[in-house]
């Protein structure tokens, strides 16, 4: 997926635990896990905002886009 998930470098710049960060933004330990693995389809912005918060960072602190490595090149014009 060309969107990555920096939670657990935030929550390590915090010293904060997953159960923390969980109990701190009100979701379960689990549901953090998905986001933060990189395995969730989509994130609420009251989530998202719940997060900065209890982080105190930015939403591009979190969630950065990453271009794939290998895009396909435009038709050369020449034949």
């Amino acid at each position: 997926m060309p969107i990555a998930v920096d939670i657990d470098v935030m929550m390590a710049k915090r010293k904060m635990s997953v159960g923390e960060l969980a109990e701190r933004v009100g979701i379960t330990p689990a549901n953090l896990a998905v986001l933060k693995n990189g395995r969730a389809k989509a994130v609420r912005f009251t989530t998202l905002a719940a997060l900065c918060e209890v982080l105190e960072c930015q939403p591009g602190d979190l969630l950065r886009w990453e271009p794939a490595e290998e895009r396909a090149e435009p038709a050369s014009a020449e034949a």
